[in-house]
């Protein structure tokens, strides 16, 4: 008798070959997709965007580009300061309070410029942090672009020197003396753009709205204004915020002689000018800035980084370094000399540190 056939069932045959596929697919997929996402980041898509300067993880920024965004950051939101003040509709109302129960004013000065100053550094450098002093909407994002032009005095003065982009920060005031501003004491107003890398500070720019002065400076690089070529360190003229005249006058008298100088101001970029060889009529001269209470750092990160380009100090009242990472403030006041004997000046000075916390 013949051998009975074998006949397979074509449902079967199709069920065995789908449980073969499903055993593959899953031997492999895991393979397959993670040499598909290698390829991906490895080879970006042909015609697809570069990607923007300085954002990359590990990637430089150029402290010379840096430099150079930040004079024209300053300039553009000068720009805007002026043009509030001058069409009357500053819209000023109270933001809070300073430590010493002073009322903060908010302008429409400050928002636009902050605005302007924020989206043109944002977008020439994307990778690096930046600090303001006011907040920025993003429902109010500005595109505000950069030639990528470099001003022909910083080209003659100033190298290219490149830094990581995370040691970078950024410290962005859109408009010292807001209080002055809203009194229209113009000579006072600045806008300030700071650059610090691993907290020191290396580029400062301070600019003048109302008479379009421009003072920048790097550390180790160069700068478009000096220091003045004499300074009285025995009896200075010391240069002060208007609220706290009365504070700083009676110990410096004590300590330098009944011939010492108070000079009240408002803002301390005009202060930090004050030290410096303007060319500006309006600009008071003094020896040495005191502040003797809490100060935040994007009102005094411009100042001390031009101060140390030209081989000048701006330490606490204690002497100590000011470093610009971590938090925003500054507890310890200050004290900001050039071309004089630092330390001696903060010997002079021991009982101004008590008051700088309260």
């Amino acid at each position: 008798m013949a051998p009975m056939g074998i006949r397979l069932s074509p449902l079967g045959m199709a069920v065995f070959c789908l449980l073969g596929l499903g055993v593959l697919y899953h031997l492999y997929s895991g393979f397959l997709a993670g040499r598909f996402a290698f390829f991906m980041l490895s080879e970006p898509a042909a015609g697809g965007p570069e990607t923007p300067h300085g954002s990359a993880p590990g990637g430089s920024v150029d402290l010379r580009e840096l430099l150079a965004v930040s004079v024209l950051a300053a300039v553009r939101g000068g720009e805007e300061v002026k043009r509030v003040r001058e069409g009357n509709v500053l819209n000023a109302k109270a933001k809070g309070k300073t430590r010493e129960g002073a009322e903060e004013q908010l302008t429409t000065g400050d928002l636009l410029s902050n605005r302007r100053m924020f989206y043109l550094l944002k977008g020439a450098f994307p990778a690096v942090q930046i600090n303001s002093e006011e907040r920025v909407d993003t429902a109010d994002q500005e595109t505000v672009s950069w030639d990528r032009s470099i001003p022909e005095d910083i080209k003659q003065k100033i190298q290219p020197k490149e830094v990581p982009a995370e040691s970078v920060t950024v410290w962005i005031d859109p408009l010292d003396a807001t209080q002055e501003y809203t009194e229209d004491l113009r000579q006072y107003v600045t806008t300030m753009v700071c650059v610090a890398v691993n907290g020191k500070p290396v580029i400062g720019v301070i600019h003048k709205p109302f008479s379009s002065y421009t003072a920048w400076a790097m550390v180790d690089g160069g700068s478009n204004v000096k220091a003045r070529s004499s300074y009285n360190e025995k009896t200075p003229r010391i240069i002060v915020s208007r609220s706290h005249a009365g504070k700083v006058k009676q110990v410096a008298l004590q300590t330098f002689g009944n011939k010492t100088v108070i000079i009240p101001a408002g803002g301390a970029g005009y202060k930090v000018l004050a030290l410096l060889d303007v060319p500006e009529k309006n600009q008071e001269e003094a020896d040495v800035y005191i502040h003797v209470t809490y100060i935040k750092k994007w009102d005094i990160c411009a100042g001390n980084a031009v101060l140390r380009a030209l081989g000048g100090h701006m330490t606490t009242l204690t002497g100590e370094e000011i470093s610009y990472t971590g938090s925003d403030g500054n507890e310890g006041g200050l004290i900001a000399s050039i071309n004089m004997n630092h330390k001696a000046l903060i010997e002079k000075l021991p009982d101004l540190e008590k008051t700088s916390h309260k």
